[in-house]
């Protein structure tokens, strides 16, 4: 069977290629993988909102500092903690997944190739051009805008006057640097509460869902001691078939905490004691997420309005869904405090601040990103050995 994805991918970096070779002196390559094409696109419309809005941009600019920091500190903490996690338990689910297609990660749709592609293009473009409005509002040139690629991954970029940008208060500094991941939380957050408002009823009416998957195990409950593993179908509880997580909900609701039970998977029929839920003692807790493991169109919908647009419809509600994670996920993932990244050029700044010595805050920010640099390969391990795992499949 053609893998579509696969195909898409092939046909997209040959038209990128052929693009390249055919308009070759209009691109710049750095580093002898990332390609640019530098033109003068969106810097009219950056110049105009930075000179229309300049009292809300700069109201703005205390928010998204202010996010920036606490939204580094956020990250930080959560690689910590998954990197400890995965440490002590190896199983146990990275707090850190890279957003690719053909990387399954446990209760979220798959990522299709034209998903990705389409997310990380619009998320790029909003996050370079909050970062050139901001520069504008500070009366720092942008010399170019542009799009950018590395093999099928896209980019967008503005490209400011770094002399002006260097020699600029510190604080527009940060406030530039900050307005790119401020940017994106803020339109993952618009998006899902749009797609909850307008697809969620619509998808609801749609789709049939069955089936119990585990998505995470808590290492907090005896659940973890157990073989149960993420990707497991729960069968029944006690005998009793778990067709859907209604079932499951329902079937856990009535058992007393403390019992043992008998749960019986798509893999093995494990019996474990159940704990208290913290929140209310008198309910007990397994320590699992879960999430529908088939979800399908109503055969009524098919129907009476055929598969083309129920498809379309589901279709466009994964983009969105997409849009939200990849947006929010750019964002915070942006303010790691890290090498190039917005994130690691804040840390930068801010420690200039504070050491009020250029030497001692550069060292202080390759201890960080030597630091940040371990944290993300520890996080992120699990996910790279299934990607190659995936990629050499068929050669073994």
């Amino acid at each position: 069977m053609v893998n579509w994805d696969i195909l898409s991918a092939i046909i997209f970096c040959a038209v990128l290629f052929f693009l390249f070779k055919k308009y070759r002196n209009k691109f710049e390559v750095q580093g002898k993988i990332f390609v640019m094409y530098k033109t003068k696109w969106g810097l009219n419309f950056m110049d105009w909102s930075a000179k229309k809005f300049p009292k809300t941009l700069n109201a703005l600019s205390y928010v998204s500092v202010t996010v920036g920091f606490l939204g580094m500190l956020a990250v930080l903490i959560l690689l910590i903690k998954g990197a400890i996690s995965l440490i002590q338990i190896p199983s146990a689910q990275p707090m850190l997944a890279p957003v690719l297609p053909w990387i399954k990660i446990p209760g979220l749709p798959t990522l299709s190739f034209w998903h990705w592609i389409i997310s990380i293009l619009i998320v790029a473009v909003i996050h370079e051009t909050c970062h050139g409005i901001y520069a504008r509002l500070h009366n720092i040139k942008i010399k170019s805008s542009g799009f950018a690629f590395m093999g099928p991954i896209l980019a967008a970029f503005v490209e400011p006057e770094e002399k002006q940008l260097n020699k600029s208060p510190k604080f527009n500094q940060l406030s530039m640097l900050s307005a790119g991941p401020f940017s994106n939380i803020v339109f993952g957050i618009i998006v899902i509460l749009l797609g909850s408002l307008v697809l969620s009823p619509v998808m609801g009416s749609m789709l049939h869902t069955e089936g119990v998957q585990i998505i995470s195990i808590s290492p907090d409950h005896p659940i973890n001691e157990s073989a149960l593993k993420t990707g497991d179908n729960i069968k029944a509880i006690n005998d009793m078939e778990v067709k859907n997580v209604e079932d499951f909900i329902a079937i856990m609701s009535v058992l007393p905490p403390g019992e043992i039970i008998k749960l019986t998977t798509s893999n093995d029929t494990i019996y474990t004691p159940i704990s208290r839920n913290p929140k209310n003692i008198s309910q007990a807790m397994l320590g699992v997420s879960v999430t529908h493991s088939n979800v399908d169109i109503k055969e009524s919908v098919k129907e009476k309005y055929g598969s083309f647009l129920p498809s379309a419809i589901v279709w466009i509600s994964e983009l969105v869904f997409w849009l939200y994670a990849i947006s929010l996920g750019i964002g915070f993932f942006n303010l790691l405090p890290l090498g190039p990244f917005d994130g690691g050029k804040m840390f930068f700044v801010g420690a200039q601040y504070f050491t009020k010595d250029k030497k001692k805050a550069m060292k202080a920010f390759g201890y960080m990103t030597a630091f940040c640099i371990l944290l993300l390969l520890l996080n992120i391990l699990p996910y790279i050995l299934q990607f190659l795992r995936f990629m050499a499949g068929p050669f073994l």
